[in-house]
């Protein structure tokens, strides 16, 4: 929500960058205020447990596994289920392909894109992809990602996900889900998160975006791999001691914010209908969630100077590409907020 900072009485700009700037709310800051912590390096820490054990359930899985980000978990994931020289499959465009795949450098893995749709494998290409044999690398992980951050936030089809899960099961090979935004996902699908997370072995969950804690993400999945995790976490240095106080934040998260990420993705369509409405210098996608990407392309303009341009406005974006900028919805954001938002676009249009 735009507020007025007491110092200068400047408006603070609409931040539609990421929904990783949310705040924590006063509950969370109360429960991290009073939060039981132990060591959880050592004999454990409550706080940590109640999380691992509640999100677990939550998503249908034996155990959980509380890390600093939603990285590491995805990390994690595949280093407990693959061993060295094999491959992971996943859809090309996927979060864990662009951005994380750097982890290659020191796991000794080769990861394999799909080309796909709207963030959803091509099953026949995928099936090309899990071949084993002659020269092809041996496929230990396959990993799928909703809502998908790269495809604008959409969201998988629950049958895609299902074929996935069983063409990755005749081959004895096990899917992990990069579910950063699964709440999100959930929501737009209407239903449980265990009803997605049902079609994978282990599950990342961030719970430092939408459901706005400040810090950390939990991997479910068995209580096998999680053990393995749990080595692993800390060969990493991901262990930490009173962790608690922010995994009480996270738990808080869980419980009371996944129910309002509707509210989230009603006012991502909003300025989705008002950036279309400013065609054809500029055209937005319809969003199933939170996410709307902006291309910029006809403009006249490069995404640094509508960045700059839209900053002056009182409208912060995130350049997506050489042509596309990324606007994320998360609580902070009114109404009136995405009126400003689109106020922005427009009177950089006429300025231009």
């Amino acid at each position: 929500m735009t507020q007025r900072t007491p110092a200068d009485n400047q408006t603070v700009p609409v931040d539609l960058r990421s929904d990783t700037v949310t705040h924590p709310t006063a509950a969370m800051y109360e429960r991290m205020r009073t939060a039981p912590i132990g060591d959880d390096g050592l004999d454990g820490d409550p706080s940590v447990r109640a999380l691992e054990a509640h999100v677990a359930a939550l998503l249908g899985k034996e155990a959980g596994l509380f890390v600093p980000s939603c990285t590491m978990a995805n990390l994690l994931a595949v280093l407990a289920q693959t061993q060295r020289n094999e491959q992971v499959v996943l859809e090309s465009s996927a979060h864990m392909y662009t951005s994380e795949r750097g982890a290659a450098t020191f796991t000794g893995l080769f990861y394999q894109g799909v080309s796909g749709t709207d963030g959803a494998m091509d099953l026949n290409r995928l099936e090309e992809a899990l071949l084993s044999g002659g020269h092809r690398l041996k496929t230990s992980l396959v990993a799928m990602e909703t809502s998908h951050n790269n495809a604008g936030g959409t969201v998988l089809p629950l049958d895609h996900m299902r074929t996935v899960h069983g063409m990755a099961q005749a081959g004895g090979i096990p899917v992990h889900l990069d579910g950063a935004r699964l709440f999100n996902a959930a929501v737009a699908l209407g239903v449980p998160a265990d009803e997605i997370t049902q079609y994978a072995d282990t599950v990342s969950l961030c719970l430092s975006k939408g459901l706005s804690a400040p810090v950390g993400a939990v991997l479910a999945g068995s209580k096998a791999v999680i053990a393995k995790s749990r080595t692993l976490r800390r060969m990493l240095g991901g262990t930490q001691r009173q962790s608690g106080i922010m995994a009480a934040a996270g738990l808080e998260g869980v419980q009371t914010m996944t129910g309002r990420l509707v509210e989230d993705h009603v006012r991502a369509r909003r300025l989705s209908d008002g950036i279309n409405r400013l065609a054809p210098a500029l055209s937005a996608t319809v969003p199933q969630t939170n996410i709307v990407q902006v291309e910029t392309a006809d403009s006249g303009m490069s995404n640094t100077q509508w960045v700059a341009a839209l900053q002056a406005e009182g409208l912060l974006t995130r350049p997506w590409g050489r042509t596309r900028l990324r606007c994320v919805t998360h609580r902070h954001i009114e109404d009136e907020d995405i009126d400003t938002a689109v106020q922005a676009f427009a009177a950089v249009l006429k300025k231009r």
